[in-house]
């Protein structure tokens, strides 16, 4: 079945009716898709860190990360190399859970999402505050796999892939945007699927 969207391109669904992004096709495997090699992190030294445009900047450890309130959600995962696997069943805390531990400026409108291995990725805070948006530990009720992002990954449903940063470690917040590793080298700064904003 198809059908247009405003502007966009059309949209097809699955078999199970679900919508697929246009130039996406539906998979069910979760390949494993990096920009270096799969850093190697010992939870006793894992710390992430809320810094830039807030009141009071924080540095977390593991215990006192997992002790934030958890949720489990069902969402889509879109890659930029156009596969779509459409149902994906995330644990893991909120992104709404960390503003309520930082007060960001009202300057703040971007955060750059930081990476042990120094991976970035730019995303704007509205996107960010979006209910379905959350710092995942699981997925499909295992602990992420080092490849895929252990023990942190950001993940982003309604961005291409690669806003859903591995390897999480920290959110900078700041007044303007600036682009990040992928950014830089020609992907676009905002990766809405739906608008197949690939390349900027």
């Amino acid at each position: 079945m198809l059908r247009k969207i405003g502007r966009r391109t059309e949209i097809k669904q699955d078999k199970t009716g679900l919508e697929v992004p246009p130039g996406q096709f539906v998979t069910d495997r979760f390949p494993v898709l990096s920009a270096g090699p799969t850093p190697r992190i010992d939870l006793a030294d894992w710390r992430f860190r809320v810094f830039g445009l807030v009141r009071d900047e924080i540095e977390i450890d593991w215990e006192q990360f997992k002790a934030l309130p958890s949720v489990t959600t069902d969402a889509e995962f879109h890659c930029v190399t156009q596969w779509s696997d459409l149902k994906n069943t995330w644990a893991g805390v909120l992104f709404t859970e960390v503003l309520k531990l930082v007060e960001p400026s009202p300057t703040a409108k971007f955060v750059m999402a930081h990476s042990y291995g120094g991976y970035t990725t730019n995303i704007s805070l509205d996107v960010l505050s979006d209910d379905d948006v959350l710092l995942a530990y699981k997925h499909d009720g295992e602990d992420l796999a080092p490849d895929h992002g252990a023990p942190l990954r950001l993940v982003v449903p309604k961005r291409y892939a690669w806003k859903s940063a591995k390897w999480l470690n920290g959110f900078e917040f700041m007044a303007k945007d600036r682009p990040g590793f992928w950014e830089v080298r020609g992907y676009h700064m905002e990766g809405d699927p739906w608008k197949e904003e690939r390349f900027g």
